[in-house]
């Protein structure tokens, strides 16, 4: 297989199944060597299987490229640490990865046991972090004894991240912590010559039932926008050497649209020069709030009237 990503050594996470999948397959299509990393669980992250990611691993060498499996948990240290190893011995480096592990469960606030936040902040965040710093450190490693390698991060957001969504309070949060891991990883590894990017995919997996199945119901004709494997193309370029002018990205993905997310930035401000009284924050504050942009509704809110958005009064 030759392409973008010919010669390349990647691993893809949660590549058993859906989005990873489909990144695993189009990765190797470019030419990429793939570590095709899945835990095998159920959708909920239960149990475990070694088929998933077999499959897939199978299905790239039909193809005519080159790929092995991974059953590591991404949230295991130690795990991960030889998931890394395994990709350097295997393949005799690593330039790619692409962290996309994750299940939900979705639940209120009010309703979100303490199990279960800590199981989808582990697997989401965790998750990214583990495979990230051992990965970051080989390529420390071979930037200072003179090797650097044009090495690409793709982590995986989510528009619950950037924007909310109601009913999934712990997975917003953990993929919200994505994204802010993604900027301080672009800037710390920058020197090294590896770019962190992250995605915000919109498409059909096992975990965009519920609320949203009717938006991911399979198209009876036409263009099919929550086929998980438009995503990919994206990935694949990030993953490119041409791509090293970009970045500490978040870009957003659904079907054939492609938008480059903009997040917290500084917006109006008034200061004072001194400690405000308390008395006199109300006004002031208001009046920022009136020269603010308005936020984006969270997915699946009521959308507010106006002056509720922007804090005036009518």
């Amino acid at each position: 297989m030759t392409g973008i990503l010919a010669g390349r050594v990647a691993i893809v996470t949660g590549a058993g199944r859906g989005l990873g999948r489909e990144h695993a397959l189009e990765l190797a299509r470019h030419g990429a060597k793939v570590v095709v990393n899945d835990l095998g669980t159920s959708g909920a992250g239960e149990g475990a299987s070694s088929a998933p990611a077999e499959e897939v691993a199978a299905a790239i060498r039909a193809a005519g490229g080159q790929a092995v499996t991974n059953g590591a948990d991404v949230a295991d240290f130690a795990a991960t640490e030889k998931m890394v190893a395994q990709a350097i011995e295997e393949f005799g480096g690593l330039d790619i990865l692409v962290n996309n592990a994750g299940f939900v469960r979705d639940r209120m606030l009010v309703n979100t046991s303490e199990e279960e936040w800590d199981a989808v902040i582990r697997v989401h965040l965790k998750g990214h972090f583990a495979p990230l710093r051992h990965a970051a450190a080989y390529w420390r490693a071979e930037a200072k004894a003179g090797r650097q390698r044009a090495a690409r991060v793709i982590n995986t957001s989510s528009g619950a991240g950037l924007q909310g969504s109601v009913g999934q309070g712990t997975y917003t949060a953990a993929k919200a912590g994505i994204a802010g891991l993604t900027l301080v990883a672009a800037e710390e590894l920058a020197p090294y010559g590896v770019t962190v990017n992250a995605i915000a995919p919109s498409a059909r997996t096992r975990m965009t039932g519920g609320p949203f199945a009717a938006k991911m119901a399979v198209p009876t004709e036409g263009f099919d926008a929550m086929d998980p494997a438009n995503v990919s193309p994206v990935v694949a370029w990030l993953a490119s050497i041409e791509a090293g002018d970009v970045t500490g990205r978040v870009v957003e993905i659904e079907g054939g649209r492609i938008c480059v997310e903009e997040g917290w930035r500084h917006g109006p401000a008034d200061d004072l020069g001194a400690r405000w009284a308390a008395a006199e924050v109300g006004p002031a504050l208001r009046a920022l709030l009136a020269r603010a942009a308005s936020p984006e509704p969270v997915y699946g809110a009521r959308t507010p009237a106006p002056s509720a958005v922007n804090g005036a009064r009518g």
